[in-house]
């Protein structure tokens, strides 16, 4: 049996999204809103810090609590702004929505699509600065996704590509880092060129545990930023395939 908090907050949410109570409208003082809802004010708090979390009010000293409109719901971009969210989230994201595709370009991918593939990893190198090889991740993981030939899943691959860009950055500092995705690129590739949808998405979910700890253990003080030149093309490149 669910908690009086847990079902306060049900109840309220539900009066959230269907419209009951409206975008802009400010909620009464928690004093009266617990004495109304027959609820003790350390319960109502409960309920409110969830919907805070969710992004469905604001609560702010002075102002009072306010039903947030949808376009001013936190945005993807705000979603990973802290750095264990950025790892946690975005690393859920890619694990749901990449294997799949991968196994689909596996079944679907056409002889061009692979030539496409073949020639992202040939450009790709443990060399290349930090932002020309985050660049490069992107592009081949765009191109499994159009290989999958479905235009939904490839928007879908592309906007997820967008909003955790900035985490991925961290899976591409050192030229060790570089040379690891460039790996699992390599068996992605593999998996997809010899037609195996299971291998395909092993070969994905595998990659993705292995930027998922790359991540994790990266220096946070050092993430390369657009245009980052502090490991130019002067180090001698090192290609991987």
């Amino acid at each position: 049996m669910e908690s009086v908090a847990v079902n306060l907050a049900a109840h309220l949410e539900h009066l959230i999204v269907t419209g009951h109570l409206e975008a802009g409208s400010r909620l009464p003082a928690e004093r009266a809103l617990a004495t109304t809802l027959s609820v003790s004010r350390t319960t109502l708090r409960e309920a409110m810090y969830e919907l805070e979390a969710k992004g469905l009010i604001e609560r702010t000293r002075g102002r009072g609590t306010i039903v947030l409109d949808t376009d001013h719901r936190p945005q993807f971009g705000a979603l990973i702004s802290a750095r264990s969210t950025q790892q946690s989230h975005a690393a859920e994201l890619r694990a749901t929505i990449e294997p799949p595709i991968a196994a689909l370009a596996a079944q679907r991918a056409t002889r061009a699509n692979l030539v496409q593939l073949r020639d992202a990893l040939e450009r790709s190198h443990s060399g290349l600065t930090p932002s020309e090889s985050l660049r490069l991740d992107i592009e081949f993981h765009q191109l499994v996704a159009h290989a999958a030939r479905n235009p939904l899943l490839s928007t879908l691959q592309e906007l997820a590509a967008e909003w955790v860009s900035g985490v991925r950055q961290q899976s591409h500092i050192t030229s060790e880092s570089r040379r690891t995705s460039h790996e699992g690129h390599e068996a992605i590739y593999a998996a997809i060129a010899a037609r195996d949808p299971e291998l395909a998405k092993a070969a994905m979910e595998k990659h993705l545990r292995m930027v998922e700890h790359m991540i994790a253990t990266a220096d946070p003080t050092d993430v390369a930023q657009p245009g980052d030149v502090r490991r130019s093309r002067t180090d001698a490149p090192t290609p991987t395939d």
